[in-house]
């Protein structure tokens, strides 16, 4: 499947690595990135609005979707390397300085981008995601039940990787049954793609997955310990989670970011599908900033 009225390219951002990429519109650029266990796709009407008036890319991140799936080799998919990879996928478009939006997965992505590029990054959008140092730091008790995917794949390499690939559909069917208020907001065709490229993709994302639990926290720990933030205008799109888990969303995110507009969201956590005028409002917002 691919995005209506989209260009879509392979393009080396690395040495042997190769992002898909879909690309429309011109003005200034905006980098979507996409979550788990989704594809490039979900991004599909929040695209089509910011590409009338912006030049729009929307990729696989490494690992997923259509993108290359290298071997793990320790940092391969930190989310420092993923993030030079946006980065570099940016600069092949010819630009030095973009807007980048991510959900998820790729708001982890972008959240690294924003801080190891902080001269790129112009305006930055994570939608419901806490950083990853909080992220772990929230979750304790019975209520992190929600969040049993990250400690199977945090395990090392082997275990996770047999179970999810014994059940793949089912696995990340789960998912996009349990986090979604709005089901028909995933078609069938959309949520049968999202299937077939994380059955594809197995490796990959355990290890995306076992990177959060491992190198990507000592990466973050360097960071706060070094007083380092988020300059850039940053605008946090996220459920009410910190009422189920007990903590305070904005006040864990005034650490990382000073300009700061955090919103809590009317819908589930697919909210580029199940809420895309939403998502759009505030990502001109940010634009705008």
């Amino acid at each position: 499947m691919q995005l209506n009225g989209f260009d879509y390219q392979r393009v080396q951002v690395s040495d042997g690595v190769h992002l898909s990429v879909a690309a429309a519109g011109s003005g200034d650029p905006v980098v979507l990135l996409h979550g788990f266990p989704q594809t490039h796709l979900m991004w599909r009407h929040v695209a089509a609005d910011l590409a009338t008036d912006h030049t729009v890319l929307v990729p696989d991140l490494r690992g997923y979707g259509d993108s290359d799936k290298p071997e793990d080799t320790g940092e391969t998919y930190s989310k420092r390397t993923m993030a030079a990879d946006v980065v570099a996928l940016a600069r092949a478009f010819g630009f030095e300085k973009f807007a980048l939006a991510g959900h998820d997965r790729g708001a982890l992505v972008a959240i690294r981008a924003g801080l190891d590029h902080p001269d790129a990054i112009t305006h930055l959008a994570s939608l419901d995601v806490l950083p990853t140092l909080d992220m772990w730091d929230v979750m304790h008790g019975a209520s992190a039940a929600v969040g049993f995917h990250l400690y199977l794949m945090a395990q090392p390499p082997g275990l996770a990787e047999r179970m999810i690939g014994a059940v793949p559909d089912e696995f990340f069917g789960h998912f996009l049954d349990a986090w979604i208020q709005h089901p028909d907001a995933i078609p069938a065709d959309v949520r049968a793609e999202y299937l077939r490229a994380s059955r594809e993709a197995v490796p990959s994302i355990v290890a995306d997955y076992r990177a959060t639990a491992t190198i990507d926290i000592t990466h973050d720990t360097a960071d706060r310990e070094a007083g380092n933030r988020l300059r850039m205008p940053v605008t946090v799109l996220q459920q009410d989670w910190g009422a189920a888990l007990g903590y305070d969303a904005t006040a864990l995110w005034r650490r990382w970011a000073e300009n700061l507009d955090h919103r809590t969201v009317s819908c589930g956590h697919f909210m580029a599908e199940e809420g895309p005028a939403e998502v759009i409002k505030a990502l001109r917002d940010l634009l705008a900033r």
